[in-house]
């Protein structure tokens, strides 16, 4: 059974178990990175001023991590599109350009890094006490930035490439490492806080080594010399489809940032001073994303599930999924909350036994700012739901609407309206900042998607005979692309006519529908979009990667039964290595084609208008996104027609073009 009828087929418990679990178990271990170093220092000499010093240099690496997973996203869902549509040719420059990019990007960040060193640390809230431990931390980290954000786009590229065990063994070695190297640099060296800045770049550096191993012999590419030679265009193509990851990473070092800055003021005028919540945040912050990770793994593992189910318009299927993700995730966070409200001194002692005023604004910290934590982990989950279907206005409110603007919003107002109201009470207002911020944050994503669930409806189901490619015989297959009101579609029909060959414009939806199982609403939905953004998030998804690679296997089957003629969908960049192509784009001026609207749509002049610009701009975006070139480009073409010359005419220039091409292949051939 292909994956697509598993998607659509199987017991959705079952299936969201399978994908899940393997997501889940990836995050955890990653956070291992993140946590261990805290535990082993709060435990050591260094207590809770050496937990400070390391969560100070935490937003840094998150900036870090969002250049590095924005091309790896980005690499990752290019892959799988190539990979589908066994394009080997792009598959190596899309993972070869993305390494390049990468390590570029490290290096520069690293240098800057390390040049720039102390004042980042005091930027992002480091204080006399900690200032010292904070820069002999961040600079081993910083000194190690190209193997950890190497590693990083690797794991994902491997798991792209359809090897997600591998990329476990690489997260679990370096993980691991960890671990083990943390308490032996710590108490056995007694290099403090620099040891367990060791410990955590021995182990990245493990797990890069053990990443880099894959790429000698990988599944679906070959790299080479020339495949790490930065292509610009692909670049670009990587960058917009790891974009949102970019925005979600960039918002929380916004939150972080300010939080520390936060801490760090309102603390040094309270009675708990600014390195006590600085630590406490630090650890708050990393328990969480355990928490956070659980969720968040649940809902990545059902994406393929979610995606493919509302692409095929089973929407009963896409109510379960996104349910038993809701629910499963709720259950996570409201156990986490429990625990976080009834015993947080429990969580807290893992991370050492520090002093009674330590202890006083943890455990306040724990239960007020951590009081809605199930909350928090709807708004993650509702994120990745909207992404997974492609809804890019919803799916970039979740991810940001929170951190980025509800938090920011109620930690300025309320620490200085407590500040003004009874001195060094003002660090208090973070801690509220958190759940008054998950109860808008999530009023507003709740009003989203019951509006979202009210509107979802399942397509009819189709009755009508299954459409099948035409056999024919081997000669020159026809690419037409054309602007909107040049009667492009009827040029076609009749040139198909005219040679007796198959003619492909609605009938390739329909194939592409069969192909995948998607319905055909939602194929043509996406090339009727005149939006980028919304082309860009569909191409990222797993059911806009699916779309089109299926789109891409038929064109090529037309192609592969012989001569035809093809309207649209990019099919002259999909044919584009077939030697028997002939690619032609069809023009006529505004007048003409506003005109011919009204004729056919009877539009009034400024709605055949606006027709005509939506259309163009669909038909451009959807090229450029699928391609990476341009609709218009006159390169792109063998053969560029103004159709004011009327239908019959063009018609007749487009055969008599296809009778010379052929007949001079025919006599350079007998030569």
């Amino acid at each position: 059974m292909d994956e697509n009828k598993i998607l659509g087929e199987q017991p959705i418990p079952k299936l969201l178990l399978k994908f899940s679990v393997p997501c889940v178990t990836g995050l955890l271990i990653g956070a291992l990175y993140n946590i261990v170093d805290q535990i082993f220092i709060g435990n050591s000499s260094l207590g809770y001023l050496g937990n400070a010093a390391t969560g100070i240099s935490f937003p840094v690496i998150c900036i870090a991590n969002a250049f590095a997973w924005c091309v790896g996203d980005g690499a990752a869902s290019y892959l799988s599109i190539c990979s589908g549509r066994q394009d080997t040719e792009s598959a190596h420059k899309c993972v070869g350009t993305g390494l390049s990019t990468t390590l570029l990007i490290s290096l520069v960040l690293s240098a800057v890094c390390l040049l720039f060193c102390r004042p980042l640390m005091v930027l992002f809230g480091a204080s006399d006490a900690t200032l010292t431990m904070a820069c002999d931390y961040f600079t081993i980290i910083a000194l190690f930035f190209p193997a950890y954000l190497m590693f990083n786009v690797m794991n994902g590229i491997i798991r792209a490439d359809g090897s997600p065990t591998y990329a476990m063994i690489a997260i679990c070695s370096g993980a691991v490492l960890n671990i083990i190297l943390d308490p032996i640099c710590i108490f056995v060296f007694d290099w403090g806080i620099k040891g367990a800045a060791i410990a955590t770049v021995v182990g990245q550096a493990a797990s890069f080594a053990v990443s880099a191993v894959y790429f000698l012999k990988p599944k679906s590419f070959r790299l080479s010399k020339s495949s790490f030679r930065i292509n610009t265009a692909m670049l670009r193509n990587l960058i917009v489809l790891g974009g949102s990851t970019f925005i979600i990473q960039i918002s929380m070092v916004v939150m972080t940032l300010l939080s520390n800055i936060t801490l760090a003021k309102y603390g040094a005028l309270s009675v708990y001073g600014s390195d006590i919540p600085l630590s406490v945040f630090s650890i708050q912050t990393k328990v969480y994303t355990i928490v956070s990770n659980i969720a968040v793994g649940i809902a990545l593992g059902g994406q393929p599930i979610l995606g493919y189910n509302y692409g095929a318009k089973k929407m009963d299927r896409v109510k379960q999924t996104y349910f038993i993700i809701l629910l499963s995730s709720l259950s996570v966070g409201i156990a986490a909350t429990l625990v976080f409200e009834c015993c947080p001194q429990v969580v807290i002692g893992i991370f050492g036994k520090q002093n009674e005023l330590y202890m006083d604004f943890a455990i306040k910290s724990f239960r007020i700012f951590l009081g809605l934590s199930f909350v928090t982990c709807f708004i993650k989950i509702s994120s990745i739901f909207f992404q997974s279907i492609g809804r890019a206005v919803q799916s970039m409110v979740a991810s940001v609407i929170r951190d980025l603007f509800c938090f920011t919003f109620f930690t300025l107002v309320l620490c200085r309206t407590l500040e003004l109201r009874e001195a060094g009470s003002g660090i208090y207002g973070i801690l509220f900042a958190a759940p008054l911020s998950d109860l808008v944050a999530g009023s507003v994503i709740t009003v989203l998607t019951v509006l979202f669930f009210r509107r979802l409806k399942a397509s009819a189901d189709d009755a009508q005979t299954p459409v099948s490619i035409c056999e024919t015989h081997p000669g020159t297959i026809v690419t037409i692309a054309r602007q909107h009101g040049t009667r492009g579609k009827q040029i076609g029909e009749m040139v198909a006519k005219r040679l007796n060959i198959p003619f492909y414009d609605k009938e390739l939806t329909a194939l592409v529908a069969q192909e995948s199982g998607l319905a055909k609403e939602f194929i043509q939905e996406d090339y009727d979009d005149p939006s980028d953004v919304l082309h860009r998030l569909y191409l990222s998804t797993h059911v806009g990667r699916q779309g089109i690679i299926a789109q891409e296997k038929v064109i090529r089957k037309i192609a592969d039964a012989g001569a035809c003629v093809i309207v649209g969908r990019a099919a002259d960049h999909v044919l584009r290595h077939y030697p028997n192509v002939v690619r032609i784009f069809i023009h006529a001026t505004s007048e003409l084609r506003i005109e011919n609207i009204r004729t056919m749509y009877g539009d009034s002049y400024e709605q055949a208008r606006q027709h005509m610009l939506h259309s163009d701009e669909s038909r451009a975006s959807y090229y450029r996104n699928t391609s990476g070139g341009e609709w218009q480009s006159m390169e792109n073409y063998d053969l560029c027609l103004d159709a004011s010359i009327g239908k019959e005419a063009t018609v007749q220039m487009i055969v008599s073009y296809i009778e010379k091409r052929d007949a001079a292949k025919q006599t350079a051939e007998k030569k």
